[in-house]
């Protein structure tokens, strides 16, 4: 197909939004201005451009709903678990393994990589932070090991592969019509486990060192550093124990232990049936909603209408707040599909043009025929998309790119969207970027979080290499 107008305006706005991401600025306004030039262009009608603008929106709106629906639920049960005092009580078994500095790095990788599964880091770092990092330091792990160990597993490795919520891998499927969400989740989850493998161990030994031995004189010294300049979120949920509390502790993690090893069992063996796409997060996002009404209801039955209510609520604005960024930029993204085209414009899909696999097509002559290369540009693209602070804001175009470079290099586009998701979130999903959520890791952990990203920076990169050679070499 002949490259038009609207084809270089659609790159020009490509390449805008990757340079506002590298200066660090906010990619909203570059993806609204030049979602209005591309349809006015291809359409010639002023008009036209208008309409898309809300048209895209509306579109990437609709297609991400559920993701933003996950998120809130699983946010307002987070709320109920701590309204209640559970949380405490949930936590308690780990602090007793927390006896030494290295026992305690390693418990804080797994309880923030199964609790980041379910919860997200956003919500469940406060938790962690609050809780377990104080019995970590005075077990004699340093500050920055804590924030070490929460920052990769939780920002990294679970948020990377985001294998119960599957809110990563919808999204990189979602402007591809040969990319499935499952398949990306089952590679991502592979991959970030490999990533998380050797970025947590070289991040151990460059601390072990470190590593003092169990006193509380550790904690009284890390309780008199001072607190300024890290901006620590607080959390105003009101807190009132019952004496269903310690069952609700148990309980709700039970719970969900049982989920994951179904989805674990369906989806790498044949015993039990397959889950289809979608149908995890309706089983998570359902019993989360179970669990609220039933905690408020034996909490306190007489306030149980309105505190469901607001932990639902409270649920709906963290949702919009992490994820009201993805919106617009995946708006743009969606327009260089041509059936999610036609809709924004209002043409025919059938005649509408795939902005975005014309251009690589165009092109393929410029890129090198060689899987390795093409591996390592999806995952630095990936990477320097992550540059935003979310990480999540280019997936659409990760897979949009994925499944154009597929047909020229012969690696699979799953393989090749595996390899961007897990750049694009362990950068920008809190690991590489100060200006990321890893701001309150440091908080909690007082330490400087410019030191926490310089700290982390050449264990996730070589994490990321040895992650990316392993899928071309078993995918």
């Amino acid at each position: 197909m002949e490259l038009t107008m609207a084809h270089w305006l659609y790159l020009l706005g490509t390449l805008c939004i990757i340079l506002t991401m590298i200066f660090r600025q906010n990619v909203i306004v570059p993806a609204l201005v030049m979602i209005f030039f591309v349809a006015w262009s291809f359409t010639g009608s002023f008009l036209d451009g208008i309409f898309a603008i809300f048209n895209a929106n509306l579109i990437a709106a609709t297609e991400l709903f559920n993701i933003f629906l996950i998120i809130a639920i699983m946010t307002a049960l987070l709320r109920s678990i701590q309204s209640i005092g559970a949380d405490e009580q949930m936590v308690k078994p780990f602090q007793k393994v927390m006896r030494t500095g290295t026992l305690s790095f390693w418990v804080l990788v797994v309880v923030t990589y199964f609790l980041s599964l379910f919860f997200w880091p956003a919500p469940a770092v406060p938790l962690i932070g609050a809780l377990l990092i104080p019995v970590a330091i005075k077990a004699g792990l340093p500050p920055i090991g804590a924030a070490i160990a929460i920052s990769l597993a939780g920002h990294g490795m679970a948020l990377s592969s985001d294998f119960i919520l599957k809110v990563a891998p919808e999204l990189t499927a979602s402007s591809s019509s040969q990319l499935e969400a499952s398949a990306i989740g089952e590679q991502t989850l592979i991959l970030s486990i490999i990533a998380g493998a050797v970025s947590l161990s070289l991040a151990y030994f460059s601390i072990r060192k470190s590593i003092k031995k169990p006193a509380k004189e550790n904690l009284t010294q890390w309780e008199k550093s001072g607190d300024d300049d890290l901006n620590i979120t607080t959390d105003d949920t009101k807190v009132k124990k019952g004496k269903y509390s310690p069952v609700f502790a148990v309980l709700v993690p039970s719970i969900f232990l049982v989920i994951v090893l179904y989805v674990v069992v369906a989806t790498f063996s044949n015993v039990i049936p397959a889950i289809e796409d979608g149908a995890g997060s309706a089983l998570v996002g359902g019993t989360a909603i179970l669990l609220i009404i039933v905690m408020s209801l034996f909490h306190d039955y007489k306030s149980m209408l309105q505190e469901v209510s607001d932990h639902i609520v409270n649920g709906f604005v963290f949702a919009f707040k992490v994820m009201g960024l993805v919106i617009p930029v995946a708006a743009f993204f969606f327009i260089g599909s041509g059936e999610l085209a036609g809709q924004i414009f209002g043409t025919n899909p059938d005649t509408t043009p795939s902005f975005l696999l014309d251009l690589v097509q165009e092109g393929q002559g410029y890129i090198p025929d060689n899987a390795f290369f093409t591996a390592l540009g999806v995952l630095l693209l990936g990477m320097v998309s992550g540059l935003d602070g979310s990480g999540f804001s280019a997936l659409p175009l990760i897979g949009s790119l994925s499944e154009a470079l597929a047909a020229s290099t012969g690696v699979d586009p799953t393989t090749l969207a595996s390899i961007g998701q897990i750049g694009a979130i362990w950068v920008g999903g809190g690991t590489l970027v100060a200006w990321s959520p890893i701001i309150a890791i440091a908080g909690f952990a007082k330490i400087s979080v410019i030191d926490l990203v310089r700290k982390s920076f050449i264990p996730v990169v070589i994490g990321l290499l040895v992650a990316m050679v392993f899928a071309l070499l078993l995918f």
